[in-house]
Order: C-alpha cells, then sequence, then structure tokens
C-alpha cells in the first residue's frame, strides 16, 4: 500500500515538474512573467511533494535516504529543485532556474521510472508502460502543436502573396493580418519545443529500461533530435536574430516537413518504433 502511494505520488510530481518546465521555457522565449511566476508555484508543488516523500521515506527507513542508488537520485532531485527555488528567491537568476530544472526533472524521471530494488516487479513492469504512454501523448501534443505551427505560416505566406499581388478581396479579408499569424505560430513553436524535448527524455529513459541492446543511431531517434534542432533554431532566429516575415515563415514550414518525414517514414524504418510491448 506505501509502494503504491508513493508511486502515485511520484507520477504526479513528474507531471507539475513537466509543467513547470514547459512554463519556464516560454518565459525563457517569451518574456513572460506571468507565466514565471506559474512555473514558480507548480517547482514550488513539486517540492513540498518531494518533501512529503522524503520525511516518509526517512520514517519508514529509520535513516537518512542517501545509501542506494534510488535514493541518492532523489535526494539530488531534490536537491535540485531546493536549490532552484533559493536562486529564484534571493538571486533572481530566472534562466539558471529553467536549466537547472531541464536537469532535475531528468534525474526526476530517471529515478520514478526506473526499476529499483523499492519497486516490486509488477510494479516496475506498470511504471515502464506509463512512461512509455506518456512519452507518447508528449510526442504527438508536440506534432500538435507543430501542425498548427505550420497551418499558420502556410496562411502567412499565402496572405503576403495576395497583399504583394495587390489582389484585394473577401479572402483576403477573411485571414488574420500578417502580425497575428506569425505571432500564433511562434506561440505554437514555443509550446511544442520544450514538450519534444521532455518527451525525448522520457523516450530515452524508456529504451535504456525496456530495449538495453537498442542502437544509439537508429533512425527515429536520429531524426526527432533533427527535428528537435530545427525548431529551436527557428526559436533562435526569431528571438535572438530577430528574423520575421517570409524567410521564417519559409523556415518553418520547411521543418514541418521534417515532423511528416519523422512520423511516417523514419518511425517505418526504425529498428523499434514499430512495435511497442
Amino acid at each position: 500500500m506505501f509502494n503504491d502511494l508513493i508511486t502515485r505520488l511520484h507520477e504526479f510530481t513528474v507531471v507539475f515538474y513537466a509543467f513547470s518546465v514547459l512554463l519556464y521555457f516560454f518565459d525563457f522565449i517569451h518574456h513572460n512573467r506571468k507565466a514565471n511566476r506559474v512555473a514558480f508555484w507548480l517547482l514550488a508543488f513539486v517540492w513540498v511533494l518531494q518533501t512529503v516523500f522524503l520525511i516518509s521515506y526517512m520514517f519508514k527507513m529509520g535513516r537518512f535516504p542517501v545509501l542506494t542508488i534510488f535514493e541518492g537520485l532523489y535526494f539530488y532531485a531534490w536537491v535540485l529543485v531546493t536549490l532552484s527555488i533559493g536562486i529564484n528567491h534571493l538571486l533572481r537568476v530566472d534562466f539558471i532556474v529553467f536549466f537547472t530544472n531541464i536537469l532535475g526533472f531528468t534525474v526526476m524521471a530517471i529515478h520514478t521510472f526506473a526499476p529499483m530494488d523499492t519497486h516490486s516487479h509488477v510494479m516496475a513492469k506498470q511504471l515502464i508502460s506509463e512512461l512509455l504512454l506518456i512519452h507518447i501523448t508528449m510526442a504527438i501534443l508536440s506534432y500538435g502543436a507543430f501542425s498548427l505551427s505550420f497551418v499558420f505560416s502556410l496562411l502567412y505566406l499565402f496572405q503576403y502573396d495576395l497583399l504583394k499581388r495587390k489582389k484585394w478581396g473577401p479572402r483576403l479579408l477573411r485571414i488574420a493580418d500578417l502580425e497575428k499569424l506569425e505571432r500564433l505560430s511562434y506561440i505554437l513553436a514555443v509550446v511544442g519545443v520544450p514538450m519534444l524535448l521532455l518527451s525525448l527524455i522520457l523516450g530515452l529513459q524508456w529504451a535504456f529500461l525496456k530495449l538495453p541492446g537498442m542502437p544509439w543511431y537508429d533512425i527515429k531517434i536520429i531524426g526527432s533530435f533533427i527535428l528537435l534542432t530545427a525548431y529551436s533554431i527557428y526559436l533562435y532566429l526569431r528571438t535572438v536574430r530577430n528574423l520575421s516575415g517570409k524567410k521564417l515563415a519559409i523556415w518553418n514550414t520547411a521543418s514541418f516537413l521534417i515532423v511528416l518525414i519523422n512520423f511516417f517514414l523514419f518511425g517505418q524504418l526504425s529498428t523499434f518504433h514499430i512495435w511497442y510491448s
């Protein structure tokens, strides 16, 4: 009963942690203070859940929990969250908090879904299955965000062409203005990139547990990192280089072609993504 309760607590913690990282990423890219505040309170809630588990585990074991790899990972994740909250509160170095929590989330995911000694065999299999489910769900959600981002970029290019050729008419009026189309395309890419990154972290963790002999040069893995790189470059061009307009829309459209290739072609060529068990 205690192990099952702890398992559920870990899963909820990972979910809240993921949302916190996503919002910190949004603030990192978009300088949104509201997102930063919500991310901080989610991170604080993660810390509360972690602390509750840590104290419960200490009472259960009758000692400080750092003597095994399982215990050490969890305490390391707790330390990272604690330092993040302290840095955010005392020094206000937000970007340090964001990057620290990418590492913290990775450690937390490894701890939660690894079949350590504290899990039964049945529970370990259940956790691995749930890890796969979360990985696939987050990947598909990121693909959905990229798809909508592509649609807005496509509308941008269409609207741009109509304006350039001075094709005035009802079709032009029914499409949103260029600035709005570009902004919506960008926001959806901001949502998709961290979601894909977290999905890859969880997916690699699943592969490590389920397929220890899996080749890391698998075409699906390579394609996913190429996709992440393409959209990261898109965000870099938009936020750092201040690129906008037609060139940015074309880059986003080309990046979506990688989504299609990765989903339909590389998925079939992969040595392990054609089946899950």
